[in-house]
Formats: C-alpha cells, structure tokens, sequence
C-alpha cells in the first residue's frame, strides 16, 4: 500500500498507442482493383470522418412508393429511412513508415470501426475488416509491415443498399484508426481487464496475457489511483507459468481500497487501475490502464434499479449514434455537448439505440455520470446487421467484442441485445427469438455475469391477434423492456411478479402521460425516443430526418424540453409555450407520434387569439400580459395533464408575456417572452473555452439575430457566409432546419428563426482563429476571435 504517492508514468514507454486520425487521402467512388487508386484524385480528410454527410441530397423520384410490406422500416420512399443520401462506396489512404524502434516488437492495428462494412489492405493485401461496422476490430500485421519504406494502407468503406439499415447511418472511417505498439513475447490482449468491485471496497481485476517466454518468472504489478492523480493502492504478486498456456485470463489478487468515493450520478467519481507485467529483472515488458467505478447495481421487482444501495428511475432518451450536421463523425466534444445539454434538463439515462456506440461515448458517460442501457443490435437478420453476412455468423464475434470492451464502464448497467424484433417471422428458430436470445445471454455470461440482459420489445405482444399477453421473447429476458407499452406494465406484473419493466422507448407525443402513468416505485424508468432531433427517418421528403423531439438537431431545446427538465429535475421551473399547430396523427412504427408545434417568441400578428401552455413543477402559475394579470391556475397531479397547464383564448398585445410560478405563495420562477424590434446585428456565442489543439477538437459557435436590446428576432432567415483563419477548420453548419437543401459541409448557411450555427474543429497546431461572418450587408460584418492550446479540459 502506498497511499498519497503520485502515480509517474513509465520513463521508458513499453506500450506505444500511435493515432492515425489525420492525413488520408479520401476516394469516393469503388475500384476493382486497389492500384487503380493510383491514378485517382483523392483529398485530404481527418478522421473521424464520414464521407455521406456532405453528398448532396437525393429528392424522391415521382413514381416511388410507400413500401407498407414492413411497418418497422418506416420507409416513405427509397432514401428516406436514410437521410436522403446515395449509398456508396469510399476509400482511403495512408501510408505509415515503421520506425527502426518497433523492429522485434509487436504491431497492431486497432480500428475503431467502419461504416457500415469495410475492409483493411495493407500493401494490397488484405489483412482485415468487419461485417458490422459499429464494433471495432484489431489486426497483428508484425510480419506484414515492411521496415525501410513506406507502406499502403487502403481502407474501403461501403454503406451497402438502402434497406440494410433504417436510419440514417453516415459512411467510412467514423471513429479513431491507430497503431498499437507492446512486447513481442509478452503482451496483454485485446480488451484485456475486467474490473469488478465488491462490497463497493474491493477491487477485483482480471488480466487476459500472451506469453511465450519459456519459464521465465514473470511479476503483475498493479497500481490504483483516483482523480488527482495519487496513488491508493499498489500490489504486486507472481504470474505463475504453465507450458500449456500461450494465452490465458489470470484473476489478480482482490485490492481492498479505504474509504473509497463511490460512482453514482450525482458524483461519477472515478478511478484508473494501471496494470503492468514485469520481467525477472522487473523490467517492464507490458502495461494497459483502465479507469473505472467503485458501485453497486441491483434489480428487483420490489424497487427496479438501486445504485449503491439508493433507488434510481432511468430519466433518459434513445438516439441513434449520430451527432446531427456531423453526421456519423465521433466527435468527442459533440458528444460530451449533448450529455452535458441532457443532464442540464435532468436526464441521467441514454439508451444505444440500436447499436454500441464509441468508447469514447462511455467514457464521457463515466464522467458525466450518465446512465447506459448497452444495445448490440437492432433486428437479428442479416438486412439489419450490415447485409453483407448472415447474423448468426456474427454474432458470436460480436458479443465477445462488445462486452469485452465496454464491461469496465460503470455506467453500462444493462445488456441489451436487440430491438423491436420478435415479430418477425424469419428470426432464427422460428421461436419468438427465444432461442437466439438464450444462446447470446450464455454467452455474454462468459464475459459477464455482473449485468442483467434484456431486448427491447415493440409491440410486446403474443400473437397478431390479442395484445393480452406478452410474447414469449419478453417473459425470457431479466429485464422486461417494452416500446410504447408502459400501459401494461401493471397487468403483466401481476402475472409474472417476478419481472422487472423498463419503458425502453416512449413516444414524445405522450410526454409527461408516460412517465407520470408509471409507478416509479418498482419501474427501472424509460427513455424518450429521438429526444434530439436527427438525420434519417423522415416522415417524408422534404424533411430529411426526425423531427419530434425536444431539442432540435442543432441542440437548440424547443418549449416541449422544459416539460421534461419539470417532470426530471425538482428545479422550480415554469416555461411558456404558444401552441402554433395542434398535432395531428402521424403514425410511425404503429404508433401516432406527431407533437404540437410550439414556439416560444412574442412577435405575433396584431389581433390574433392564441392558445399556449405553460410548463412548470411549481403549484400554481399566473400569466401576465403587460403586467396585467391574465389569471392564476393550479397544477394538477393527473398524469395525463401534471405540468401542463392550458390557456386558452389570450389576445395577442405587443410587449410582454410573462408566467410567474408559486410554491405556497412564494414565487419560484419566472419566464418572459418580449415582442423583439427589427434585427439589427449578429451575435455570436462559443461553447468551448478550452479549446484544444489536438486536431479533433470542436468549437460549436452559435449565431444569432438580435435587435437593438439584444434579443433573438426570430423572422429573419437571411443567408451568412463565414470565412475561418487561424489553424481551424469550418467541419459543419446547421440552422435546424431539416427542410432545408442547404449540405451541411460548406461555408453557407442561412439564419433559421434568427439562429445558425457554425462548428470548428482545431488543427494540431495552437494559435488565434478568427471567425468571419458576413451577411451580404444585412447586418455589420460580424467576427468571432478565439484561439486554441494544448491545455487539458
């Protein structure tokens, strides 16, 4: 034990990790042969990259119909379930030229993954790929690279046929690409610890190794060290060898810590285990680290989830992987600003809808103390699992790399292995996937027996006739998870009382309905369905994704995420929402979907009578206009009406709007909304003030009209052109508008009810950007100075 030291890094690195996310050159377009790419023009991109987010967009064609074969797909036309992109091809190049250091060592490559199949060519031979690109995969190419010269590296990226998946899924080299440097003879493996924790003080660490040094004595050194840094735990103990293993998983002695800070929500506090093999000399040969979690997870039918032995309801929302005008591109910074905009309006809970995500996403996760139901598919059939191979060729590899690589993550708290399929007929045995889900839980159990696994189920129903009983499929899984089905949580639970229910996916349209209509004692919670508008998915051309949720694809929140911030967090909250459009039915995957339009600006036309509601956890409101009270209501407790209170018939007067909440007389918050003057200027707002010169990160600038007080005008939509200088690059524009034509790559975006917004992404270099915004003479030229660094976040 060597408390309160200061953990130092090895002098010498005995594990190289060497990125190669920047510099390829990029193809779009297939060859027959890979030396045909020598005589093709290709760019320059950085990865993480995805070559469909900047293709133009594709309109339907006059004669295509509605497919209705498959409810499911959602397809209102060819392109639409996937964002109005052509399918294609892409390739890319690099070349890497070896060290003379990496000579009698051992080299691989390690690629995050390939949207949405691929496959890896070193010097025009292949050496490795994947038919699901949303996992990763390693490749040993120790005798493959050639010292003394350049060597080709020739990814090849394909987005196959329009109905292989049913969203929108990007293309190409999305997430990171790196080379992975260690000890020839001994050497941990892929994924190599799992790290559990018991009675939330003790550490236990299983390590998987490769060794081939013939009886040589060989020493395991852990070390453990918190958040600043020091040391909390050291422990060394022999690996004893056996001639029969090359490579085995060898369970390390249990680490009690003292006093350990737990992980939870509230405060995600965690750890890094460095784990390093040692010679007889005690030399280093090897060492990998892995941050994780001191905590408890436990299920039940009495209270759902408890975390350290506190129960906790899952307040979250299912997306897909997409980071909206980046596209598929795994940007770090974007998806740290999405969970941290999330668990400002009080959610604490995302479901991978329907497949991993990044590691990078966990990671964050961790950090934020985000809660993580862990998805691997969506339909169990070759059409939704990459169409290049039959799933149940991959699934075996699958599971082995998913759990392997995210079971350390204290956030993951469930395993799920599928999506809304067991109404298909042509699932493997013909069983209602009961089969194919008992054969994957066995082994997933392999890896990991710490979680309980599930399948989301939509609808949960038995036969095509009745809905009065649940399929056979969700009585089989731990956890009972039902799409859009909360209603029968009750009477399936006095059926089979040993179940557990989680609303995998509620619908926003029933906002508040859904989550108030649930028992919070004994569920495990749910999560909104596309809570964050997205690409893909479209109800129909011209609108090219998803555009029911409570914050728009920009990450603007629209009026309905103040409903949710009321109803998750216990913020005195109070928000005024004009009911523009009431919604009409729009039905998607059985069921109707479609929101209220609301908007929250006063500008309106002189006369109008409108209708609005306000949004608040308080007891009562009263609405002001101009200072003129406009009466008091109360909140109610009906599930199906709780904080939402409806005004109707309010005359529209320029000024002010104001609500103003009460807790037992005391007022507890306030929302007002001003009828703006004419826009007279732009302003311009950076979300990152320690931006990083890393090449990868991200500086989300958000434009906005204002008038003369400084306040957003939302009628006006005229066209910008920005201009970057300094070592920065413009990666995407938005406005939030998903009917507009407008490609989200480029340096031309109009103004969307007064708002646009522009992300840059740093070069590896330091120094001050500039950010040039001109409106053709609209407004003053408007500029934005701001520079990067190598400090840390």
């Amino acid at each position: 034990m060597a408390g309160g030291l200061l953990f130092q890094p090895l002098q010498a690195a005995v594990r190289d990790t060497i990125s190669l996310s920047r510099n390829w050159q990029f193809y779009r377009g297939d060859v027959a042969h890979t030396d045909e790419l020598k005589d093709k023009s290709m760019e320059v991109v950085h990865l993480p990259h995805d070559f469909q987010i900047s293709q133009p967009w594709v309109a339907p064609q006059q004669d295509e119909k509605v497919n209705k074969n498959d409810a499911a797909n959602n397809t209102k036309s060819r392109l639409s379930s996937r964002g109005f992109k052509e399918m294609a091809v892409g390739w890319y190049r690099r070349t890497v030229t070896p060290d003379n250091s990496w000579k009698n060592r051992r080299i691989v490559l390690d690629v995050e993954g390939i949207m949405l199949v691929g496959d890896v060519y070193l010097n025009g031979q292949r050496i490795g790929g994947t038919d699901y690109g949303y996992l990763g995969f390693e490749t040993d190419i120790t005798d493959k690279l050639i010292f003394g010269q350049e060597n080709e590296l020739l990814v090849r990226a394909d987005t196959q046929s329009p109905d292989n998946s049913r969203w929108y899924t990007g293309g190409g080299l999305y997430r990171d690409v790196r080379l992975i440097i260690s000890n020839k003879d001994t050497h941990f493996a892929r994924h190599p610890l799992f790290i559990t924790t018991v009675d939330n003080r003790q550490v236990c660490i299983q390590a998987e190794l490769f060794n081939k040094r013939k009886a040589e004595p060989l020493t395991v050194g852990v070390t453990i060290v918190d958040q600043t840094g020091q040391t909390v735990a050291q422990h060394e103990q022999p690996l004893h060898y056996s001639p029969r293993w090359r490579q085995r998983e060898y369970p390390l002695d249990t680490i009690t810590l003292q006093h350990p800070q737990l992980w939870s929500c509230e405060s995600p506090y965690l750890y890094t285990a460095i784990v390093t093999i040692y010679n007889r000399q005690h030399q280093p040969l090897d060492q990998v680290s892995q941050s994780f979690g001191v905590r408890t997870i436990a299920f039940s039918p009495q209270y759902g989830l408890r975390i350290n032995g506190k129960k906790v309801l899952l307040k979250g929302f299912a997306n897909h992987h997409t980071l909206g005008a980046l596209g598929a591109a795994a940007y770090p910074r974007a998806i740290e600003k999405r969970l941290q905009l999330m668990k400002s309006f009080g959610y604490n809970h995302v479901r991978t809808a329907h497949n991993p995500y990044s590691e990078e996403f966990l990671n964050l996760c961790d950090k934020y103390g985000i809660i993580v139901v862990n998805e691997l598919y969506d339909k169990w059939l070759q059409q939704f699992a990459g169409g290049r191979t039959s799933w149940q060729n991959l699934w075996q590899n699958d599971i082995t790399e998913w759990v392997q690589r995210d079971r350390n993550h204290p956030s993951v708290v469930m395993w799920s292995l599928g999506n809304e399929l067991q109404q298909r007929s042509d699932l493997p045995f013909n069983d209602w996937g009961v089969t194919a889900y008992r054969l994957m839980r066995t082994l997933l159990h392999r890896y990991d027996t710490t979680r309980p696994t599930t399948v989301a189920m939509h609808p949960r129903y038995r036969s095509l006739e009745t809905d009065s009983l649940p399929a056979p499929l969700a009585i089989a899984t731990d956890i009972a998870s039902y799409n859009y089905r909360y209603q029968y949580f009750p009477g399936d639970r006095k059926r089979y009382p040993d179940h557990i229910f989680y609303q995998s996916e509620a619908n926003t349209s029933m906002i508040g309905t859904n989550f108030f209509g649930m028992n919070h004692d004994w569920v495990v919670g749910l999560a909104y369905w596309g809570a964050i508008d997205y690409l893909g998915e479209s109800m129909g051309w011209p609108v090219k994704g998803w555009n029911q949720g409570v914050f728009d694809i920009s990450l603007q929140p629209k009026p309905l995420a103040y409903l949710v911030k009321s109803m998750f967090t216990t913020e005195p909250t109070v928000h005024i929402a004009i009911l523009d459009h009431a919604q009409h039915s729009e039905e998607w995957n059985g069921i109707n979907v479609a929101v209220d339009q609301l908007s929250d600006h006063w500008n309106r036309t002189a006369g109008d009578t409108l209708s609005l509601y306000t949004y608040t956890n308080a007891e009562e409101v009263e609405l002001l206009l101009n200072g003129k009270s406009l009466g008091r209501k109360r909140n109610t407790l009906l599930p199906t009406q709780r904080n939402r209170i409806f005004w109707r018939g309010i005359v529209y007067q320029r000024g002010r709007l104001e609500a103003v909440a009460r807790n037992n007389g005391k007022i507890v918050a306030r929302h007002r909304i001003e009828t703006t003057g004419a826009a007279t200027a732009l302003q311009i707002e950076a979300d990152n003030s320690q931006w990083k010169a890393d090449g990868k990160d991200l500086q989300h600038l958000r434009i906005t009209a204002i008038d003369r007080q400084g306040r957003r005008v939302w009628d006006v939509n005229d066209p910008l052109v920005f201009k970057v200088e300094g070592p920065a690059e413009i990666v995407a524009t938005d406005n939030s508008d998903l009917q507009s034509d407008e490609v989200h790559v480029g340096n031309r975006r109009h103004l969307y009810h007064g708002s646009a917004l522009v992300i840059l992404r740093s070069t590896g270099d330091t120094g001050n950007v500039r950010l040039t915004v001109d409106s053709k003479g609209r407004y003053p030229q408007t500029i934005w100075k701001g520079s990067t660094s190598h400090s840390r976040r």
